[in-house]
């Protein structure tokens, strides 16, 4: 807590006073993300840091495991904070996040875990999917950490599938207005792929180079009619 304070101190003496008048501006102005970014809640993981954003810029949800929850009666942080983002403040992009060496995944492979935190049990439901998928699809003779591997990089697509069944990220495409996009960010190397809906896999991103999920223009079937 200490660092924490120290670095407020240092955010209001130093900091604060340079960047004065862009902070007034995000108040008089309002923000306008360019992306909603829905990222695991891991502390090595800063959608801010990678990107190298500054305030105002991004739209972040996180959350364990970086999931997105269908869209279903049941009103949660994650589905209410993608509907606001696409519907009030009007982003044209979306990214699902995920991460190398991921707890919440680790607990989706070893039920084990979790016996004292059902909750976290519960939350990871949303991602049984993907674990299906490397259970079903992948060799059985994989080693853990290649599973893992494969689970965490799976867990970014059944998320992204997750996310087209919301209306207003279904509307949204279907008008054309909307891209989305699943990268995974390699704590290690510092790599950050992105997943290319066209080719069903993740490719590095390579400057202006970025692959998409699925394009707005995929959703225009009415207009192609």
């Amino acid at each position: 807590m200490n660092n924490l304070i120290q670095g407020i101190a240092s955010f209001q003496g130093s900091v604060f006073p340079g960047q004065r008048q862009m902070y007034q501006q995000l108040v008089r102005d309002g923000q306008h993300p360019s992306a909603l970014i829905i990222a695991c809640a891991d502390s090595r993981v800063s959608p801010e840091h990678i990107t190298q954003a500054g305030p105002g810029d991004l739209f972040v949800c996180r959350n364990a495991g970086n999931i997105v929850p269908p869209a279903s009666d049941v009103v949660g942080g994650v589905s209410s904070a993608i509907e606001y983002a696409v519907v009030a403040l009007g982003v044209r992009d979306i990214v699902v996040c995920g991460h190398s060496d991921c707890g919440a995944m680790k607990g989706l492979m070893n039920r084990d875990l979790l016996k004292r935190m059902p909750s976290v049990a519960a939350w990871l439901r949303h991602a049984e999917a993907a674990e299906r998928i490397v259970c079903e699809a992948y060799p059985e003779g994989m080693d853990e950490q290649a599973r893992h591997h494969a689970l965490a990089l799976e867990n970014v697509v059944v998320q992204l599938a997750n996310l087209r069944t919301h209306p207003s990220v279904a509307a949204a495409l279907a008008k054309g207005s909307l891209r989305l996009h699943g990268w995974f960010f390699e704590i290690e190397t510092g790599a950050l792929l992105a997943y290319d809906g066209a080719s069903g896999r993740f490719r590095p991103i390579a400057g202006a180079d970025i692959p998409v999920a699925q394009d707005s223009s995929a959703g225009s079937r009415l207009q192609a009619a």
